[in-house]
């Protein structure tokens, strides 16, 4: 068996806060155990307040766990905290590692030096992510002068100089574009393809996870609700799909299609709307119905929407 990239039992951690005179104990991770292999691509979802960044913070060696026990990349994060950094990289959405004043490209030879890379092996690194990332037009820009956009690819960039194993992407498509949404994520799949790089992402953008992510760790008030996949996700709380179909006459609503529950109509009965759980039928047995009352001429199947799955979830645990 290999070694996983991730791995904690038991991990637990309090903090003390004041509540007027008195102190009381929050529990910020409770009773955390996974194990996360080489290669794998995690969500890591939840509330404000679930316990993600407190988890992250005990991965990197920041926090130092209360109880229980948690290694990274074969490292303990807290005693081997200088080692460790030579083996994760990190995006933080809303903070930067590059030097405000400094042109890109100097901020990318101090990150190099910082990781003790050769001049060769700096230039081959640089080189593929500033074509990979297209950022040769603001190497020589200063930092500050960036627009949102250019700046998450050059800290994608500085994240990922040195290569690490485990990269960890906290919010880091946070306030972009749709197209540097999909830069960045078209970036992340062929960087795990082509160096096999671990994936752990913590995001409110549910098209990050669903186009980056393979497993699912759902957290709530510091304990794990979920682990698995999207599909496996949306059973759980049975979430449904939903059929949308154009039809080429205005129809009566399609009531009373086995398994289904009609969600609406537009276009006096020309577009509509049937919800069906997937474990009970199939898209393709609501369409054979449908089409033996009304001519189809175009179909889509709306897939759950992952927000709504997690609040499901919670709402089931409360």
């Amino acid at each position: 068996m290999t070694e996983p990239i991730i791995e904690t039992t038991g991990l637990t951690r309090e903090f003390k806060v004041r509540d007027g005179l008195k102190r009381r104990t929050v529990l910020a991770v409770d009773d955390l155990t996974l194990r996360i292999e080489p290669g794998e691509a995690v969500g890591y979802i939840g509330a404000n307040g679930a316990g993600k960044s407190t988890t992250i913070k005990m991965l990197t060696g920041i926090l130092v766990p209360t109880q229980g026990s948690v290694t990274t990349c074969g490292l303990r994060p807290v005693q081997d905290r200088r080692r460790l950094a030579r083996q994760v990289g990190v995006v933080f959405g809303q903070r930067s590692q590059l030097w405000w004043d400094l042109p890109v490209r100097e901020s990318f030879r101090i990150l190099a030096a910082i990781h003790d890379l050769s001049a060769a092996a700096e230039k081959e690194r640089t080189d593929e992510l500033v074509e990979r990332l297209e950022m040769a037009e603001f190497l020589g820009t200063p930092v500050r002068q960036l627009s949102l956009g250019q700046r998450m690819r050059a800290e994608m960039a500085a994240a990922l100089l040195h290569s690490p194993r485990l990269v960890i992407l906290d919010e880091p498509t946070i306030g972009l574009d749709v197209l540097s949404k999909q830069r960045l994520r078209e970036f992340l799949v062929a960087e795990r393809r082509t160096h096999g790089t671990t994936l752990l992402l913590t995001t409110h953008d549910m098209g990050d996870v669903e186009r980056l992510c393979d497993r699912i760790l759902v957290i709530d008030r510091g304990r794990l609700a979920y682990d698995g996949d999207l599909p496996g996700l949306s059973r759980t709380v049975g979430a449904e799909r939903v059929l949308v179909v154009d039809l080429a006459e205005s129809i009566e609503d399609l009531t009373g299609i086995p398994g289904t529950r009609h969600l609406g109509s537009e276009g006096h009965g020309l577009r509509q709307r049937l919800a069906f759980d997937a474990e009970a039928t199939t898209a393709a047995r609501v369409l054979a119905s449908v089409s033996e009352r009304a001519e189809v001429l175009d179909l889509t199947v709306e897939e759950p929407d992952i927000e709504d799955v997690v609040r499901r979830i919670y709402a089931a645990r409360r």
